[in-house]
Order: C-alpha cells, then sequence, then structure tokens
C-alpha cells in the first residue's frame, strides 16, 4: 500500500463526517439532547484526526501522480492549497467540540455559544469541504473538470494566461 492509496482511503472522512456530524448536533440543539450533540463532537474530533492522517499522506500521493499524463500540476498545487485550509478549519472545529463537551458537562454558562460556535465552524468545514473534494476529484477524474476536454499542459496554458491577464488589469 503506498501514500496514494492511504491518502484515498482516509480523505473522505473528514467531508462526509464532518455532514454527519452537522444533522447529528442540529438534532441535539433543537432537541436539547446531549448526547446527540456529544456524538456530533466525536465526529467532528475524529474528522479533525483524519484530516490530520490525510494531510500527511497527501505530499506523498502527489508524488506517485504529479508526472502521470493528463494530471497538471496546477491542479494538485491548487487541491494542496484548499485542502491545507480545510484542514485548518477542522481542527478549530476539534478544538470547540472538545471545548463544547466539556463545557456541556460541567453545566457551564457558555455550552450553547460554544455549541453553535462549533456549529458554525463545521457549516464552514463542509462547504469548504465540498471544494476541496472536487479538486481532488479532478486530479485523476479529468471528466468532472470544467475544461474536460483539453488535456492538462492546455489547462495549465491557459489557467497561466488567464492569471497573467488578470495580472495586467
Amino acid at each position: 500500500m503506498n501514500d496514494a492509496h492511504l491518502h484515498l482511503m482516509v480523505n473522505h472522512f473528514p467531508i462526509i463526517g464532518t455532514i454527519f456530524g452537522i444533522g447529528i448536533l442540529i438534532a441535539g440543539l433543537v432537541l436539547k439532547n446531549n448526547a446527540l450533540k456529544n456524538t456530533a463532537y466525536i465526529l467532528f474530533i475524529v474528522a479533525a484526526l483524519f484530516a490530520a492522517l490525510s494531510m500527511n499522506t497527501g505530499e506523498g500521493a502527489e508524488e506517485l501522480v504529479e508526472d502521470m499524463p493528463n494530471i497538471g500540476k496546477k491542479i494538485i498545487h491548487e487541491h494542496e492549497e484548499l485542502a491545507e485550509k480545510l484542514a485548518l478549519l477542522l481542527y478549530a472545529t476539534g478544538i470547540f467540540s472538545l471545548l463544547s463537551i466539556y463545557t456541556s458537562s460541567k453545566n457551564h454558562k457558555l455550552a450553547i455559544i460554544a455549541s453553535y460556535i462549533t456549529l458554525f465552524l463545521a457549516i464552514g468545514a463542509a462547504v469548504l469541504g465540498s471544494s476541496v473534494g472536487t479538486s481532488g476529484g479532478e486530479i485523476r477524474h479529468t471528466e468532472i473538470r470544467d475544461n474536460a476536454g483539453i488535456s492538462a499542459a492546455e489547462s495549465d496554458n491557459i489557467n497561466s494566461e488567464i492569471t497573467r491577464t488578470r495580472n495586467e488589469e
């Protein structure tokens, strides 16, 4: 098993786990059910741990695929940049989940505020996760790219031309 295989095995849970966690946390908030809320917090913590695993396997995966035909280094770089932002957001969500568990268990007056901050961070992570997942899929699934009919080299040239034009404006 190589880093690309490991990366594919762990990179889905941060996104899917966060989406499930959001639904469970909303249900817990609406029903005022601490068991549901704590379940969501645990999902967010596990999603953050899987994000760390995904980040640790991403570089090795990149090395294995970056020189393959129709891949393009630019698309990998864009995925990597988005993934780094998502990882940071998931780490923050995990930290606030720990805080939420603690404040909830102590019946602290800030428990509900911590819950809503955690929910807000998780929603942001799910939205960003959608972009990260799409950009990761585009690396090997050229059929889902906006420019599906052209090669990676042509795509890099077009993107470079667009960037240069924008910079000149």
